[in-house]
């Protein structure tokens, strides 16, 4: 079988014209050789000579060929020398002979010294017409000298700044050129014989040469075919096929890279998906999900292996909307809301904003959605209106009163005093209760946008205490409510805004008060933890409490649990969210903890620094 594969392989075909191109080529070579070998021999030798002139000529011009009187005899004296050896050299290396002329045609070097010729005039007609720069022809020629050797002599002129300064002349044996062409007519013929025997051989050996590299570029394309791109083409030379095997191995290696590059692309990819914030689904043109990133699978609650194949709006739990997968050059967005995943009961508001994927060829071939979570942004809004309509509120009510109170007046009320004085109190009350609220917005205000600064200074932590029990002395004892004082031995001075603290302070002992019932307690403690490292300030009473359900949200602005009673004690509901700003500035946190019908008890925490450093931050 083999046998008769060869017959139909590209090899076998090589091979016939192979032979058959040698045998038409011997065939002219046997016809032109002889003439054609002589004039070839002869015309290398003239070209060679004509070549050695030139280069030799050129060489020359950079020296001191002139008797110029100017010329500096050392510069003089070292051009000779570089001349006579250059002569000397040249005669060893290529056994001619050589003179260097002066633009008088005198001999000043030759490769065999000779006194009798030196500073003589050369009358050859070739160097008569190199110094009158005529063309080559006219400058080379050959002789039979009288010994019967047959020479070539070539005379070339050095030139300088575009004038004639002398003649290179040089003279050779051909006689070794004609021996080599009687030569090389023996071996010849000799050749032609063992060529003819081997043509076959050699034909196939040479077609070999060809169709191997071929059929190693075969079994490497199907290796990488396979996805195996580490192997390489062998290249056995800079020919067709050596640039084939190199143009296949630059292929492979850039396919090796391109794919590296898709690889690094598609981790890039993954990793932007990974840790982007936005959940991302991929689908197909007919909706079905086909990638989902870490992002999206947590804020819709499902694994990939799940949601893989689903349909879009079915994952979502949204009823189905075709058209929102059918934009042709726009974003589609949505808000819908979806179960949240990490808490029963609670949803998402989530932006879903949908971009198509088109092809040329297929149009839509499938949808980008983008999942972005807008709980937080909602609630921010809704808290924004929340507190708008609360301050609207807030300010409404008092201008209303003192409005009616005024047209009370007006309407004839100034006319009765005691009326009259009832309601003015009535008026500045409302007026007082409005700049209350005016005051402490102001406040809030300064501390969101941190225009507040703190002007700490070292504070004994005891004597605050005492103070702020001295301020309320009055109400207390009206009310007929003990207070106890309690501050741990190694609490001492620490670093702080003494006004701001006394602010929370006045706050929280001031809501104690409120909501604790006549002849109650009220306790304020101070101590140390973590290490030394924070200072813990506690105010608790055993009041009426607070609801569970009023608790995560009682630190919000002008949220009150009992509103008629916090309003009618002039109460602005900001005093806690202003000592919550308070303490955060310093870096500290609040707590509230409290049992409905118990008592409530509030707790800050303040960085501890003993150091004068922070004073006047």
């Amino acid at each position: 079988m083999k046998g008769v594969k060869f017959f139909k392989t590209v090899q076998l075909k090589l091979i016939i014209i192979y032979v058959l191109l040698i045998l038409f080529a011997m065939q002219l070579i046997g016809v032109y050789f002889v003439n054609a070998l002589e004039s070839s021999f002869t015309k290398n030798f003239s070209d060679s000579m004509n070549n050695d002139a030139m280069l030799l000529a050129q060489y020359v011009s950079e020296k001191n060929l002139s008797t110029d009187p100017e010329a500096r005899p050392e510069d003089v004296k070292k051009s000779r020398e570089d001349l006579d050896k250059l002569v000397k050299d040249w005669y060893q290396i290529n056994n001619s002979e050589m003179q260097i002329l002066n633009a008088n045609g005198e001999v000043i070097s030759m490769s065999q010294p000779d006194p009798a010729i030196l500073g003589q005039k050369n009358t050859q007609q070739v160097v008569t017409r190199a110094l009158q720069l005529q063309n080559n022809k006219e400058t080379e020629r050959n002789i039979t000298d009288v010994d019967g050797l047959r020479k070539k002599m070539v005379a070339r002129p050095v030139m300088k700044d575009g004038k004639v300064i002398g003649a290179v002349y040089i003279v050779k044996s051909m006689e070794d050129q004609y021996a080599n062409i009687s030569r090389i007519n023996r071996i010849f013929i000799t050749g032609t014989l063992i060529a003819l025997a081997l043509t076959a051989l050699l034909g196939t050996i040479l077609s070999g040469t060809i169709t191997s590299p071929i059929k190693e570029i075969t079994k490497q394309a199907t290796l990488v075919a396979e996805g195996d791109f580490e192997r390489r083409v062998r290249v056995y030379g800079q020919d067709e096929i050596g640039q084939l095997s190199n143009a296949f191995n630059n292929m492979t290696a850039r396919l090796k890279e391109a794919l590296a590059i898709n690889e690094e692309e598609k981790e890039k990819l993954t990793s932007i998906l990974t840790n982007m914030n936005d959940g991302v689904l991929a689908t197909d043109e007919r909706g079905r999900v086909i990638v989902m990133n870490p992002r999206a699978k947590e804020m819709l609650g499902t694994d990939e292996r799940t949601a893989i194949g689903m349909d879009l709006f079915t994952l979502l739990g949204i009823p189905r909307e075709p058209e929102l997968l059918q934009a042709q050059d726009s974003v589609q967005v949505k808000l819908i809301a979806i179960p949240d995943s990490r808490e029963e009961d609670e949803t998402l508001q989530v932006r879903l904003s949908v971009t198509s994927i088109h092809r040329r060829e297929k149009g839509i071939s499938g949808n980008i959605a983008v999942l972005q979570d807008v709980t937080e942004q909602e609630k921010l809004e809704w808290a924004r209106r929340e507190f708008v309509a609360n301050v609207s509120h807030e300010l409404r009510t008092p201008l209303t009163t003192i409005k009616s109170y005024l047209e009370a007046l007006e309407d004839g009320a100034l006319e009765e005093p005691e009326l009259a004085k009832r309601f003015v109190g009535v008026t500045r009350n409302e007026s007082e209760r409005m700049i209350r609220l005016v005051t402490d917005l102001l406040h809030l205000s300064r501390l969101d946008s941190k225009e507040a600064g703190l002007k700490k200074r070292m504070t004994d932590v005891g004597e605050m205490l005492e103070d702020v029990a001295d301020r309320f002395s009055f109400q207390l004892r009206q009310r007929h409510i003990g207070i106890s004082i309690r501050v741990e031995p190694e609490v001492g001075r620490v670093l702080l805004d003494r006004d701001q603290i006394d602010q929370v302070l006045d706050n929280l002992v001031s809501n104690s008060i409120k909501y604790t019932g006549d002849g109650g307690l009220l306790a304020i403690r101070a101590r140390l933890k973590d290490n030394g490292g924070q200072l813990e300030i506690e105010v608790e009473d055993n009041g009426i409490g607070i609801p569970k359900k009023d608790l995560s949200r009682i630190f919000e602005r002008f949220y009150r649990v009992d509103k008629a009673r916090s309003r009618n004690m002039g109460g602005t509901g900001l005093g806690l969210s202003i000592a919550r700003e308070i303490v955060k500035a310093h870096g500290g946190s609040i707590t509230l903890d409290s049992e409905l019908n118990q008592g409530t008890k509030v707790a800050f925490t303040l960085p501890v620094n003993h150091a004068e450093s922070g004073v006047g931050e």
